[in-house]
């Protein structure tokens, strides 16, 4: 589920969201005083009767907006024996059907689910459903707006986009697949891309005074941000993805998968897949790839509806995958 919120101070946007996930949360109506008493945003002393007067016109102002939204805001009492109205989001209508992504709007939504795990804003909706629940009030755990990412993010990810924002320099260590011992790179980064599953910083290497992209699976352990903010100008609207594509080099779908897939799972593996034979355990797909670790890193999404036969290249990079989700977990 996806809430669009127009562009509006930052405050009320958190206020709608948090508003959005606590009527999501419960199945009852809730009164506006357990909302004011429950969502960050709307605190006020209900004996003063201008503090009163104000959270009531804020309210106000959120359930339109909320409506306008297209958000479908249900008004009504939990029983005949309450005497003020409540509020609830109709769960049936304000979910979305099942949506298959291509890789590129995946990857888009896994950033934007990992930043929200992050944000302080999930931390007031976590501190509002527990308000929610010591006041009694029944919260369902799978009715928030929890995203799950189909597509991970590298732990220099964060890192490396703010230091590109704040055009402050960084260094990291990094590995290339030929030599045993990491380098340490100085970086004015630009930005952060990515390309055929694999994120990539791109920048001015200030020890070969040239532009550079750096793979950051392959980056080994923190980045660190160095120097003052400010430090550099980037180029003018560069083309970061052409760079990486050209560093990159075609890639060649030489490689061939077998992979087991339950019935009416794993829609995008199956436009892929160039056989698919029907079989007791499920359909099994043969695909062709070029790197093994992108083709894994579009498998695991899909948990245990799909497992891998072979080759050995690819359920070892799907293996190491999983371990790395289960270590960030």
């Amino acid at each position: 589920m996806l809430l669009a919120l127009p562009i509006v101070s930052r405050t009320r946007t958190e206020r709608l969201v948090n508003l959005v996930i606590c009527l999501l949360s419960t199945r009852r109506f809730l009164t506006a005083a357990q909302i004011a008493l429950t969502v960050p945003g709307y605190e006020h002393d209900p004996e003063d009767p201008r503090d009163h007067e104000a959270f009531q016109r804020k309210f106000e102002r959120d359930k339109a907006e909320l409506r306008e939204l297209g958000v479908p805001l249900e008004t009504g009492t939990a029983s005949v024996f309450d005497q003020e109205p409540g509020y609830r989001i109709a769960h049936r209508e304000y979910a979305l059907p099942d949506i298959l992504l291509e890789p590129d709007e995946a990857a888009a939504v896994g950033i934007a689910a990992r930043l929200w795990q992050h944000a302080g804003l999930a931390a007031a909706a976590s501190s509002g459903l527990a308000k929610l629940r010591a006041a009694g009030v029944e919260v369902d755990p799978q009715a928030t707006l929890g995203v799950e990412p189909v597509v991970t993010v590298d732990p220099a990810f964060g890192p490396l986009a703010a230091a590109a924002r704040d055009r402050r320099a960084v260094t990291f260590s990094y590995r290339v697949p030929e030599v045993d011992d990491p380098a340490t790179r100085r970086l004015e980064p630009w930005g952060v891309v990515c390309w055929r599953g694999r994120w990539y910083v791109v920048g001015h290497d200030r020890d070969r005074a040239a532009t550079r992209c750096f793979r950051l699976s392959r980056i080994v352990g923190a980045v660190k941000a160095v120097g003052r903010t400010d430090a550099f100008v980037p180029p003018e609207n560069p083309d970061l993805i052409s760079h990486v594509a050209k560093w990159s080099g075609p890639v060649a779908h030489n490689g061939r998968a077998t992979v087991i897939v339950k019935p009416g799972r794993g829609a995008m593996l199956r436009r892929w897949a160039t056989d698919a034979v029907e079989g007791p355990e499920g359909d099994r797909l043969t695909i062709s790839y070029g790197d093994a670790e992108y083709l894994a890193s579009k498998i695991v999404g899909y948990g245990p509806d799909v497992r891998v036969e072979g080759p050995p290249e690819v359920r070892d990079a799907v293996i190491q995958r999983l371990k790395e989700v289960v270590a960030r977990s």
